[in-house]
């Protein structure tokens, strides 16, 4: 009885470290310290941020910095019950949730890239270099919220609240799809101008020969890329995966159905 015992509680200490390996479970919520819930199906720690993708194959991610993160919950039509996992009580709030709205930015994004026809994954990119996503963010300029407007700009596009995430993110990307549009698609002209704004690249026919604003479009163009690679890698791999799950069951099959035929012959003679 004893010896049984002890396998019970090492059964029970395997399995208890054998569930906190798992990754994040589908379906998930990331709540954000600035009020932002972003929905992914998994995430991955890269150095000092966390990778959250958005669907299942993982061809779109967003990277968050891993501090601005408050917790995790189910995403909202998995939930079986209002029940949230407790969180330290000094994040403040009922129940030691902090009392703010949340607000999807994956569908933020998606609903003004759609509108205004622009890659979702160069919005996120834009956001991620002008504000780290960070909804309350205000830069030495002025320029304020998520994809950091100047006020002046920001009542030509008609956002009367720069932090207000979904005005300032249709604000923002109605700004980069003209901007878009003005120098012919060209994303790198457009990216200076949204950091330098359109009369600096005008006058130097290009990226201005700031610092600031090379290193800003270097920064969105490499974030981009790095997208882009990982949804081909993700593409690649779906075609290899139907490529080697098909072919050869139809080999084996046609194999099998031929022996069937051979057997049946002998069979009858």
């Amino acid at each position: 009885m004893r010896f049984v015992a002890q396998i019970r509680i090492a059964l029970g200490m395997m399995l208890a470290f054998s569930l906190g390996a798992l990754p994040c479970t589908a379906g998930e919520v990331a709540v954000l310290k600035n009020g932002f819930s972003i929905k992914h199906e998994r995430r991955e720690v890269v150095g000092d941020v966390t990778r959250l993708y958005v669907n299942a194959d993982g061809s779109s991610f967003v990277d968050v910095p891993t501090a601005e993160i408050e917790h995790y919950e189910a995403a909202p039509e998995e939930r079986a019950s209002n029940y949230r996992p407790p969180v330290p009580s000094s994040l403040g709030g009922d129940h030691g949730f902090p009392v703010h709205p949340q607000t999807d930015l994956n569908t933020v994004v998606n609903e003004a890239s759609g509108r205004y026809r622009l890659d979702p994954d160069l919005v996120n990119s834009v956001i991620k270099a002008e504000s780290d996503f960070n909804v309350h963010a205000v830069s030495r300029k002025g320029a304020q919220g998520l994809m950091q407007l100047m006020p002046g700009t920001a009542s030509q596009l008609g956002v009367g609240n720069s932090f207000d995430a979904q005005a300032n993110v249709e604000g923002g990307t109605k700004y980069l799809r003209a901007l878009m549009e003005k120098y012919n698609f060209d994303m790198v002209r457009a990216l200076a101008a949204y950091n330098a704004g359109p009369q600096r690249v005008e006058q130097f026919g290009g990226v201005p020969p700031y610092y600031e604003t090379k290193a800003y479009v270097a920064r969105v163009v490499k974030d981009f890329n790095k997208k882009k690679i990982a949804e081909a890698a993700a593409a690649k791999g779906r075609a290899t995966k139907i490529a080697n799950n098909s072919s050869p069951r139809s080999t084996q099959t046609a194999s099998q159905n031929a022996n069937a035929k051979v057997n049946s012959v002998h069979g009858n003679e």
